[in-house]
């Protein structure tokens, strides 16, 4: 069977990044987590305090970057920041709240877009985020676009974040994920959107394992095809 490129965008806390572990794992496939990358890349300018609106600061920050994935001892993929394991770092609410503002800077883009394209020129990859069908692969061989309704999502990001320890209000998470669909829709570079021949996934009433076993039929499918 032909190695594809699965790309799987949607709207923040849709369980995109849930499936596309699962998926990877099922497939054999490597999985590359391009909101992490962004959360690594707001991560280093908070600790940096690199002043966002300046191009010259972002430019420089943005060369001394180097984001890479490894898998641990759970067989769970987790992100390093210059070598250092920043994986827990970068869920923090503090970074949820700077990340789509700085998911916008031009420069950013390039630049993790670059590292992303890099990443999947082997092929045999699933990579989710916001512009994996649209801009990051527009030839994928399989795109998926997800969605959930509002509390369905803030629930589940509650969850997440309550699994790593943080309490944090419902309203909060609410605000948080409404800002975020806003920024991410809205921006000059490369804005959410769906691509057109994505298969829309809607996560409201179904549960992990079902939109998992979804994604790896239509996965199956496509590799078998002639290319």
């Amino acid at each position: 069977m032909r190695k594809i490129v699965i790309a799987i965008d949607g709207y923040s806390a849709c369980g995109k990044s849930s499936t596309a572990k699962e998926v990877s794992n099922i497939l054999g496939y490597r999985y590359i987590d391009t909101g992490a990358m962004y959360r690594a890349v707001t991560l280093y300018f908070l600790d940096h305090h690199v002043a966002t609106t300046n191009p010259k600061e972002v430019g420089k920050a943005l060369q001394d970057i180097h984001i890479s994935f490894k898998i641990n001892s759970k067989n769970k993929s987790e992100t390093y920041l210059n070598g250092l394991n920043v994986e827990k770092a970068i869920r923090t609410m503090r970074v949820s709240e700077m990340v789509s503002p700085v998911s916008t800077i031009k420069d950013v883009r390039v630049a993790m877009v670059e590292q992303q394209r890099r990443m999947g020129k082997e092929r045999g990859v699933v990579m989710d985020g916001r512009d994996i069908g649209t801009v990051v692969f527009p030839h994928a061989d399989l795109k998926v676009f997800m969605n959930a309704d509002l509390l369905t999502r803030a629930f589940r990001r509650q969850k997440e974040l309550l699994d790593r320890d943080q309490m944090v209000d419902l309203d909060e998470v609410v605000e948080n994920i409404l800002q975020r669909d806003k920024i991410d829709t809205t921006r000059a570079e490369s804005p959410l959107r769906q691509a057109e021949d994505a298969v829309v996934l809607d996560t409201t009433h179904v549960t992990l394992e079902e939109q998992v076993d979804e994604v790896v039929r239509m996965a199956l499918a496509k590799m078998v095809m002639p290319h």
